[in-house]
């Protein structure tokens, strides 16, 4: 049998095994879709309430740092991941946090598709205003690959 996804991906996953038996609905893997791949990170309510979709972004890995990555802000919570139970003095609203995805490139991931892995860590910069000029340490830097 042969199994085949919708989806320009990777295995990351193998969760079962040749000849075990899976209940219908049942998973067997766990596919990185290399067209959707992004990073989470966390803004403060100020800086939260002035980014904007599509807004430009960096993305330097832990594992990687001496390469920086293009990303695009694809989403900004509605509401803050992070709240106390009471939310009554602006001190505590300055502890409110809110998710933002950074979408990286499709074509970028296609690139580096060999590479590309779920769960990396690293540092993330985000551009609050369209202006704003990145300093040269965060121009794009990307690995020589090939094929």
């Amino acid at each position: 049998m042969v199994l085949r996804t919708p989806v320009s991906g990777r295995v990351e996953y193998k969760l079962v095994q040749p000849g075990e038996v899976v209940a219908a609905g049942g998973r067997l893997a766990t596919i990185l879709d290399l067209n959707d791949a992004f990073m989470t990170i966390f803004l403060p309510t100020g800086d939260a309430g002035r980014v904007a979709l599509a807004s430009e972004a960096r993305i330097v890995l832990d594992a990687a740092p001496e390469y920086v990555f293009s990303a695009k802000v694809s989403f900004v919570a509605a509401e803050a991941q992070f709240t106390p139970k009471t939310v009554e003095t602006a001190t505590e609203r300055e502890k409110l946090m809110y998710r933002v995805k950074l979408a990286i490139d499709p074509k970028l991931l296609e690139t580096y598709r060999d590479y590309a892995k779920a769960g990396l860590t690293g540092n993330a910069y985000v551009k609050l205003t369209r202006d704003a000029v990145w300093p040269d340490y965060l121009a794009p830097r990307l690995p020589n690959v090939s094929n």
